[in-house]
């Protein structure tokens, strides 16, 4: 896989290690909604860990209106930056990559479980990094 995506190997699993054994990282779950129907029931993708690494911040280069177009009308305060990683080997059949669509339910170091929408992401030789939006509403 990383030598189709151009990455490093050995980089990319260093990467992968230090995501997967880092003492902040918290257990997750995805889902991948039904694009052909919405009202399905979302598909259980298995789990992974996340890093979250602050508050994600636009670029000092983008403009205005690329920031406007970014957000959507969003509170940029829900938006979070985090380093992903499926727990599952990357050689398996239960290996999977996060894609902007999914949902992910994180346990909190308290116990709690919030949820997020994977916005966006990108790979690259120091890990799948990832724009995280919080969803804010309570569950029941």
């Amino acid at each position: 896989m990383c030598q189709a995506a151009g990455l490093d190997p050995d980089k990319r699993l260093a990467a992968r290690q230090a995501v997967l054994g880092h003492a902040d990282a918290l257990d997750c779950t995805f889902y991948r909604p039904d694009d052909n129907d919405p009202d399905a029931e979302e598909e259980d993708l298995g789990d992974a860990r996340v890093l979250f690494t602050g508050p994600f911040q636009a670029p000092a280069d983008w403009s205005e209106q690329q920031r406007d177009d970014y957000f959507d009308d969003s509170d940029p305060a829900l938006f979070f930056s985090a380093l992903i990683e499926c727990e599952a080997q990357p050689a398996s059949k239960a290996f999977f990559l996060p894609e902007p669509g999914d949902y992910v339910a994180v346990m909190t170091a308290s116990g709690t479980v919030e949820m997020y929408y994977l916005y966006d992401c990108h790979e690259d030789d120091n890990g799948r990094a990832c724009v995280l939006i919080r969803d804010d509403e309570a569950f029941d």
